[in-house]
């Protein structure tokens, strides 16, 4: 299918298969041609009693296809009068799979799995006959056997739509056609184009119709005859499918009938509305509240008629107010005629509720939506593109966390041991052991109840429970379904797949309950072949397990109570004989297994067959005779001593039921009902491993090397016993039961789930573990902020916990009936419950003890059907809705008090039904308050206003059933919905043609749905815990363009609550806690107590306790908890980075105890903390002078700080190094290298970039390190001081000293510098401030100097500039973003922040220092907002920026708001004024510039509403916007020109004269993974994280060319070996396995590789660059041509190992006794360095030294070093390696003399390595972010520490004159000096 151009216009499908030879096409049965009277041409006619045995099947084999890519299929036919068929037409779609779509008269109603849909088909029949005036008058289609006038039919059938609707796929191509019995056909064919069977080629001409349109009448030899002056629909029916038909059942193929004959004439010319016939309940309930919802009174005008939909897009006026919208008239592909009636609107201002009624009301299926406040009108017919909600899909199911379902009794290794395979109710998991990555196999519809493997694993076999147990067959590898069949049999349990995949065997129920045996022949499937059934038995005896044998496919064993039973398939029959049990023939036995292994001299059927029982007993049966060999018994272990158990033994005494067993060449292993996993040697001798498990352990599974056992249990765990390490891994958790209720740690993507099964779960959402259990739920939610989560119970008790103490909080016993309802206020300051028997309360969640506020009795509808979410609360914190106090009742209140504002009757909104509606579920939708959505019981989605009540859209039919859960998006962007085990994605604005996408995959109905946070991806619980990646993206925040603003922007106060609140992500990246350096805990027979040393964790349990290493953040002290509650003994050592602890309590009855622990840490506390108080913004109600607050003198003393919601707060760098505490700096003079540039500027700082345009002076920082330059000269100097990221800089007014300030993440004390500019040096250190210092400014005379702190501590210190002593400090109330001293008074200063703003003044009394503070609140018509940026304006004005784009002016003397102006959309971060000018910077990224002279003329006034608009008017003068975020900016006196910093890493020099933009300084913003120096020096390559790769210029430092590939990362970069400048060339790899040659020259990209399937670790060229070496992360080595791209040879040995560097120099090896002028090496994460030969022009590459360095034993979960080697640049025959090992050390192995001549040791794990090619030197890079230069014959070294972050790179220049190091986005040129 290279080309599809053929098929147009058509192709007739007889024609292009020749049909009449039989050569592509199959028949089979009774398939004759005869010539037809109506048609006067020979048909084909198929004829027999069933339909399956009578068929042409086009093409002619299975495994060939049609290729047809035409949109739509044309079928000529007559049915046969009296008789039934079906058509059968295989689909390919552009996602690899083939969906079956079948039509017939014998289906009743449309069903639909994943592959397959079936449609019901309706026959037509000659005009005015009986049975054509019967259908026109029935409700319901006339499904069944074709009637004796049926006619000949053109049957049109749109597969892309079908497949997009029905499968959620995209269509590629018609695959196979299936005729069957009985009918008549003339042709097929396919088109692209819409054809008309009833227009000829005349009557088109005339209509304008051409192909160009997408239409046209249908072929000459495709037509039907018509005699003249006749019509075409006379003799002949027309059906088109979407069909336009109105009959049930819906989704079936039918003839359109007209409305015109479907209703009278009378019907259509009548004035009265439609009567509808209301039942007396519904009389009853509209008569009691009609004063509530009725309308006004309409007025009594004729109804307008609408024949027929005007002209898409030319709509009157009347006409828009009356059409009526639906999914399904916008899906169907020609809805040329719909008859609505409407009632007009009674007034023009949308009074009243308008009501749209259909004449003919149907119970539809698909979803119709209606909106009643604004009716929506149709997008024009002449675009022929479809809209639909984007992106397709717009979910991707990311993990699911349960395990079993329908058994768990299924768990499966793949052949390389690397994954297990386990069913999840209806979905097949597969997951890789060491990532936990999972991999999903959906298709089955129903709970899956076995698996099988075949013996390479490439086959997986699969079974469902049911009536109608389905089996599929999956290519595992790809995932895709190659079978899909049923064999007559129901409730299947167990499947067995044969070695070669060639048969498979299952066990089941007949129609009569009895066990029915089935052998299948699979082995055509790879081939396209179809399943056969081979054989098939009804056995009277009970079979539990049945299994292939390995060695020979015919073999079966099954087992089962009181049987033991060989199988044989012979000639198509299955017989078996039974094992003669003699004594033991009462016995269950529950699992058998066959000794693996065979010696030489020993036939293929001689071999042990062991088999397992209920009581404990192991048999070993000679298979080829049919006899028992041995009999052992497992007993319980014999207590001798109190706490010492003897080895289990066989012996006589009561046994341990064995439940499974599996079978090594070396051992043994069984798991038994009492928990226990035992691995024995074969004779059986005594236990040599064993893993205790908290329930009956339901399957074992030893893996094909032997080395790990797999086991699961009934409760619902799985995982793996690691033999080798004697390691236990648990992989998954799971309830054993429904999931009722979740909710989500926004900050901390935690998961807590409430389950039937009584058991509270805590998750992690990334690596799906779970955390804690407890007791008894029913309904949970997360505090908004804390690490607290509330559960209810269904005793009516609610319990809070916290999770970072494992404490219980609070107890709350004031509900009587079961918690359906539990929610906290989005601020966190309530929360609120609800009971089954209606109780409403509102608890005080900001106390300790939760004390109730307020109680509502019967306010709540009765029930539990509302549970878990009964109540919600708006994104306001406001509002609060729930059913009740009726079902029938929707009661909005207030959310602080319960008053009630609003109540909703949901019963009669829909006065056409005779039937009450009631609401189910309800919820707010964020992003916009005022919509309340409506969930109801007649399957339909109401949105209600909030305010009025009145009712503004409805969404009917949204699922085949009512719907269960519904979510809105946080944009309000998209709705999720389920119902009926599904889940839809739906378009919230209901704006297009498509407007939801199902997804399946649940097998019970879902409890609950719930977007994440940022919509970054979807959860969903019922059966188990789906994780859905959500693919639509957030709204974008549009920042419009001011182009000119004129007229007064004074703004009085207004009502904010249609304004939409952008809320931004508060989730921040968490460092994550190390684990012990030692193994994990193992389960074994003894007790264990094990000790870790640097993190103080210690750990003792016996046998009944178990153990989980659960990386947490918790509180600074240490304490200790103790549980014992009779069961269990447990203790816990909590240290500062570690949490170590499996919660095992019970809800009640256990006592827990905190036992305190010697602190280290003086001043710690070891109290629980408190909750956190949110700070709250306060509206200034009153702006009347010195309306103010006096600050608090005492602070809150907050435990859990919380940070702000604004990026103009610094938030130091996430990091996970940490320093080098024993480092020393190197003296002065003496260093080995020397500063020579900084590359970059770091964007994440705030006010870290100063200038004086006077001086010339030009200041800015990157990482920890100050770069000054002289503008007028030209000169850098760099001031070194700092080891932690710089957060701001101050300036002196003199420009003499300048004030730097670092921070860092935690809490402790970071230091302040004071820099004598001239000379360079550090004249102060302030070590003041806890946590990062967020600002730093000068007083106007510079006697002064202020800091402030973060949100951590928000301490604002005053300073004598002269001596550096604190005069004052005060924590205030709140984070303070901002400050600045006044220019015109120096005794004054203002700072801004979450609380307001803060007016401050310096009094002096001698040396006495005292200062008054005065706080303000914000504006009350800029809402609650937070004060970010603040400037001074020189006549007593102070300007300040809100979170919201506000700026607000003030008088500083009466301290009073004067005006607002909404000066941008988004958070002004940078605020600057001088003169009557003022700048504004924003993350919008938007630079403007204001005239504000309009300020001066404004005067306090008492009420700023009544000020002359015409009097205050503010410009903006310029505009222009930068590529990131503003966070610094310095311009002159005069505002003309200035330099910015933004968030991009570039600081602009800004000219607005001219209104220009030139980068000064750009770097990289995220993190750059290499860096190269060219051949001659003269440039460098770097290369980042945001896939660009830079060239820079080495002299100037300058970006040269920028090359950006979007969406990857960039991980490696080399240069080519090339000395002529024209011909260099960069090449890189980058996360998506490609390389890519960009030209300097061109400064385009060349070439693009795909040499690699996963990101590219390493690249290099070859030293002769004639080909190029490329590393990916699963270890393969790929040599490429740079000429051609090809892929000349892949490397494998370093396979499923990182490899980490590549290395290529000149070397002839001659001397090493092999060919090549080149070697190269590959150094990999496997502690393994290979050495190559290679010479590339004559393709010879041979191995040379394969290096391996032993290390101890390590967790999987270990940060480990890089492996690094490199050729010693004097003596290539030296290799350098270091990595991990048992040693941090420098291993230089000689390939002459193979060994290691020397070491040299190191005080880190190396993280980067380079050597220079001249003096001996090495550069070595470690996480303690040191850069350590050595010297190799000496050992001598120097230490610099100008980096803030780990070292991830370093690089000698070819020469070694200078070197490169980079820590995260920091770049560092030094000067190599020697040492």
């Amino acid at each position: 299918m290279a080309s599809k151009g053929w098929q147009h216009p058509y192709v007739n499908i007889f024609k292009h298969v020749k049909v009449e030879e039989w050569k592509k096409t199959a028949k089979e049965g009774d398939v004759s041609t005869y010539t037809d009277k109506t048609l006067k041409c020979p048909v084909f006619r198929i004829s027999g009693p069933l339909p399956a045995n009578s068929f042409i099947h086009i093409p002619k084999k299975s495994n060939q296809s049609l290729g047809l890519t035409g949109r739509f299929f044309y079928l000529l036919f007559r049915p046969t009068p009296g008789k039934y068929f079906v058509v059968h037409l295989d689909v390919a779609t552009e996602e690899g799979q083939v969906v079956r779509i079948s039509f017939s008269n014998m289906f009743k109603v449309f069903k639909s799995t994943p592959t397959w849909l079936q449609f019901p088909f309706l026959c037509g029949a000659a005009k005015d006959s009986v049975y054509d005036n019967t259908s026109k008058s029935a409700r319901h289609g006339l499904v069944g056997s074709a009637p004796s006038s049926v006619r000949w039919t053109c049957l049109m059938l749109d597969l892309q739509y079908m497949l997009s609707v029905y499968a959620n796929r995209c269509h590629s191509h018609l695959k196979s056609i299936r005729l069957c019995a009985n009918m008549s056909v003339k042709n097929m064919f396919t088109s692209d184009l819409l054809l008309n069977p009833g227009v000829s080629f005349h009557e088109a001409k005339l209509m304008g119709m051409s192909s160009s349109q997408g239409t046209g009448p249908i072929p000459r030899e495709m037509s039907f005859p018509v005699p003249k002056g006749s019509s075409w629909h006379d003799f002949y029916d027309h059906i088109r499918f979407p069909s336009e038909g109105t009959k049930l059942p819906f989704d079936s193929i039918q003839k359109y009938i007209p409305q015109q004959e479907g209703i009278t004439q009378q019907r259509l010319v009548e004035d009265d509305p439609p009567i509808v016939t209301l039942s007396k309940a519904v009389q009853d309930r509209v008569s009691l509240i009609k004063q509530v919802t009725t309308p006004e009174q309409l007025p009594q005008e004729r109804r307008p008629i609408v024949a027929n939909i005007p002209e898409l897009g030319v709509v009157t006026a009347q006409q828009n107010n009356c059409l009526h919208h639906s999914d399904d008239e916008q899906e169907s592909l020609s809805s040329m005629s719909q008859q609505l009636t409407c009632t007009p609107p009674c007034e023009d201002d949308g009074a009243g509720v308008h009501v749209y009624v259909h004449h003919h009301k149907s119970i539809e299926d698909k979803p119709a939506e209606k909106n009643v406040e604004e009716p929506g009108s149709y997008p024009s017919s002449k675009s022929l593109k479809r809209q639909k909600l984007l992106p397709d899909p717009i979910l991707r199911l990311k993990g699911i966390i349960g395990f079993g379902g329908g058994t768990s009794k299924c768990a499966l290794w793949t052949k390389a041991g690397d994954a297990v395979v386990y069913p999840c109710h209806a979905i097949i998991v597969s997951m890789k052991i060491t990532t936990n990555e999972q991999r999903f196999f959906i298709g089955h519809s129903d709970k899956v109840s076995a698996l099988a493997f075949n013996g390479t694993t490439t086959l997986l076999a699969s079974a469902q429970t049911g009536n109608h147990s389905m089996v599929r067959v999956w290519d595992y590898h790809k995932g895709t379904c190659l079978a899909l069949f049923t064999g007559h049999i129901h409730s299947l349990f167990c499947l067995s797949l044969s070695s070669s995949g060639s048969i498979l065997c299952g066990v089941g129920k007949d129609r009569h309950n009895k066990t029915m045996v089935l052998v299948w022949n699979t082995s055509g499937l790879f081939k396209g072949g179809d399943v056969t059934v081979l054989a098939k038995a009804h056995t009277d005896v009970d079979i539990h397990t049945m299994k292939i044998a390995f060695f020979d496919d015919t073999r079966i064993v099954s087992c089962g109570r009181d049987n033991i039973r060989l199988w044989r398939v012979r000639n198509g029959t299955l017989r078996s004989c039974p094992v003669n049990l003699g004594e033991y023939h009462s016995m269950d036995f529950s699992d058998v297994a066959f000794e693996e292994g065979l010696s030489p001299d020993l036939y293929v059927d001689d071999r042990t067959l062991f088999a397992s029982s209920r009581s404990g007993h192991i048999f070993e049966i000679d298979y080829s005779r049919v006899v028992i060999k041995n009999v052992r018994r497992l007993l319980p272990a014999q207590q001798q001593h109190a706490d010492r158990r003897e080895k289990l033994t066989f012996n006589t005494g009561p046994g341990i039921s064995i439940n499974c067993i599996s079978i090594s060449s070396s051992f043994c292993a069984t798991g038994s009902e009492d928990g226990f996993l035992r691995l024995w040697p074969l004779d059986f001798s005594s236990v040599f491993l064993e893993a205790e498990h908290e329930g009956p352990v339901s399957v074992v599974s030893v893996s094909f090397d032997s080395m790990q056992v797999l086991s699961a249990t009934s409760t619902g765990n799985l995982g793996f016993l690691d033999v080798g390490s004697q390691g236990y891994n648990t992989l998954m958790r799971s309830h054993t039961d429904t999931v009722l209720s979740f909710s989500v740690d926004k900050t901390r993507r935690h998961l807590s789930t409430a389950s039937s099964d009584g058991t509270i779960c805590i998750w992690d959402m990334d690596s799906l573990h779970q955390f804690a259990s407890e007791d008894t739920p029913s309904s949970v939610a997360f505090h908004p902020s804390q690490q607290i989560f509330s559960c209810g119970f269904s005793s009516g008790i609610i319990r809070i916990f916290d999770i970072s103490s494992a404490k219980l909080l609070a107890e709350l016993r004031q509900l009587r009936g079961e918690v359906v309802g539990l929610a906290f206020s989005p601020d966190g300051e309530f929360m609120y419950s609800a009971d089954s028997q209606g109780s409403l309360l509102l608890h005080n969640s900001s106390e300790d003890n939760y004390n109730v506020i307020r109680v509502l009795g019967n306010a709540v509808a009765r029930g539990s059907e509302h549970a878990p979410d009964a109540i919600t609360v708006s994104s306001d914190s406001r509002c609060l809705a729930f059913v009740g106090p009726s079902q029938y009742i929707v009661t909005i209140c207030d959310a602080r008090s319960l008053n009630e504002l609003l109540r909703v009757d949901v019963s009669i909104l829909d006065l056409q039904s005779t039937q009450l509606d009631s609401a189910l579920k309800v919820c707010f939708a964020p992003a916009s308050t005022e919509h309340l959505l409506v969930a109801t019981s007649a399957n339909k989605i109401i949105w209600v206003s909030t305010k009025t009540g009145r009712l503004i859209r409805e969404v009917s039919n949204v699922h085949k059933l009512h719907c269960s859960c519904l979510a809105v998006s946080e944009d309000s962007r998209f709705l999720l919905t389920a119902g009926n085990n599904t889940l839809k994605v739906w378009d919230y604005s209901m704006q297009l043609h498509v407007n939801s996408q199902m997804f399946i995959g649940h097998s019970q109905t879902i409890r609950q749905v719930r977007f994440l946070p940022e919509q970054s991806g979807v959860v969903t619980v019922g059966d188990a815990i789906f994780l859905w990646d959500f693919l639509g993206n957030p709204a974008d925040l549009v920042t419009g363009t001011f182009s000119q603003l004129r007229g007064s922007l004074l703004s009085p106060p207004k009502d904010d609550s249609h304004t939409k609140v952008v809320q931004l992500c508060d989730w921040m990246p968490r460092q994550t806690a190390p684990l012990p350096n030692s193994s994990p805990p193992q389960l074994l027979s003894k007790a264990i107590d094990q000790v870790t040393q640097g993190d103080s964790i210690c750990v003792g349990f016996d046998l009944s306790c178990y153990v989980t290493f659960l990386p947490f953040h918790i509180l600074n002290n240490s304490s200790c908890l103790a549980v014992n509650d009779g069961h269990f003994k447990c203790s816990y050592l909590f240290s500062p980075t570690l949490l170590v602890f499996r919660l095992v309590l019970s809800a009640l009855g256990s006592s827990v105890k905190t036992v305190s622990s010697p602190n280290p840490n003086p001043g710690s506390s070891c109290e629980p903390r408190a909750p956190v108080s949110f700070l709250k913004v306060t509206d200034l109600l009153d702006i009347s002078p010195l309306k103010s607050n006096p600050v608090d003198s005492v602070g809150f003393k907050q435990k859990n700080p919380v940070r702000p919601d604004c990026y103009r707060h610094f938030i130091p760098h996430f990091k996970t190094s940490s320093f080098d505490q024993t480092a020393a700096p190197t003296q002065a003079h003496e260093e080995g290298l020397k500063l020579k540039a900084v590359i970059g500027y770091n964007g994440n700082g705030r006010g870290n970039m100063v200038w004086s345009p006077d001086q010339g002076l030009f200041a800015y920082t990157c990482g920890c390190v100050i770069v000054v330059e002289y503008l007028h000269s030209g000169s850098q100097k760099h001031l070194l001081g700092h080891r932690e990221e710089i957060s701001c800089l101050a300036l002196t007014n003199d420009a003499k000293t300048m004030a730097s300030a670092a921070g860092s993440a935690n809490d402790t004390t970071n230091i302040i510098c004071l820099w004598d500019i001239p000379t360079g040096t550090c004249c102060y250190t302030i070590p003041y401030h806890k946590g990062a210092v967020q600002s730093l400014s000068f007083s106007r005379d510079d006697r002064f100097f202020l800091s402030v702190g973060d949100f951590l501590a928000p301490d604002v210190a005053l300073w004598s500039r002269k001596n550096m002593q604190l005069l004052w400090s005060e924590r205030m109330s709140g984070p303070i973003h901002d400050s600045a001293f006044s220019p015109s008074a120096a005794s004054q200063m203002a700072c801004v922040g979450s609380q307001g703003l803060y007016f401050c003044w310096i009094h002096t009394q001698g040396s006495d220092v005292d200062l008054k503070v005065q706080r303000v609140d914000t504006p009350a018509d800029v809402g609650k907002v937070e004060l970010t940026s603040l400037s001074y304006h020189m006549d007593n004005f102070l300007f300040t920026g809100t979170n919201r784009g506000h700026v607000c002016a003030w008088d500083t003397n009466q301290q009073q708001c004067l005006m607002t102006w909404e000066a941008d959309s988004g958070e002004i971060g940078a605020l600057l004024c001088k003169g009557n000018r003022l700048l504004t910077g924003s993350n919008s990224r938007w630079l403007r510039l204001w005239e504000v002279e309009a300020v001066q003329c404004m005067r306090p006034k008492e009420n700023v509403s009544k000020i002359d608009d015409s009097l205050t008017t503010v410009l903006m003068e310029h505009e222009i916007m930068l590529d990131g975020t503003i966070v610094s900016a310095a311009f002159d006196n005069t505002m003309d020109m200035g330099i910015v910093g933004t968030t991009a890493g570039t600081l602009w020099y800004i000219n607005w004269w001219d209104n220009s933009s030139i980068r000064l300084v750009s770097g990289h913003k995220t993190e750059v993974n290499d860096v190269v120096f060219s051949s001659d020096e003269s440039h460098f390559a770097t290369c980042s994280e945001d896939g660009s790769v830079r060239v820079w210029s080495t002299i100037s430092y300058e970006l040269v060319v920028q090359f950006q590939v979007l969406t990857q990362a960039c991980a490696c970069v080399c240069w080519s070996p090339c000395s002529n400048k024209d011909d260099a060339r960069v090449a890189a790899g980058y996360s998506d396995g490609t390389l890519r040659i960009f030209s300097l020259a061109s400064t385009e990209m060349e070439m693009k590789l795909q040499p690699h399937h996963t990101s590219v670790s390493s690249i290099q060229y070859s030293s002769t660059g004639h080909v190029i070496l490329s590393a990916g992360n699963n270890g393969l080595v790929a040599v490429s041509s740079p000429v051609n791209g090809a892929t000349l040879r892949v490397f494998s040995d370093h396979k499923r190992a990182t490899v980490t560097t590549i290395q290529c120099v000149n070397e002839e090896c001659k001397n090493f006794g092999v060919e090549g002028n080149e070697m190269w090496l590959a150094a990999g994460s496997d502690r393994r360095v290979s050495v190559w030969a290679a010479d590339w022009l004559k393709e010879k590459c041979d191995l040379l030294d394969w290096l391996t360095f032993p290390a101890p034993p390590h967790s999987v979960d270990d940060s480990l070093p890089p492996s690094l080697a490199a050729f010693c640049p004097s003596d290539h025959s030296l290799v350098i390696y270091t990595g991990y090992a048992a040693e941090k050390e420098l291993s230089f192995y000689s390939l002459v003399k193979k060994q290691i001549i020397k070491k040299i040791a190191l005080p880190h794990w190396a993280t980067c390595m380079s050597l220079s090619s001249k003096s001996q030197l090495i550069a070595i890079g470690s996480r303690e972010c040191v850069l350590k230069l050595i010297k190799i014959n000496s050992g001598r070294f120097q230490d610099f520490l100008q980096h803030s972050d780990s070292l991830q790179t370093c690089c000698f220049s070819p020469s070694g004159a200078a070197l490169f190091s980079v820590a995260f986005n920091e770049i560092l040129l030094w000067e190599v000096n020697g040492l």
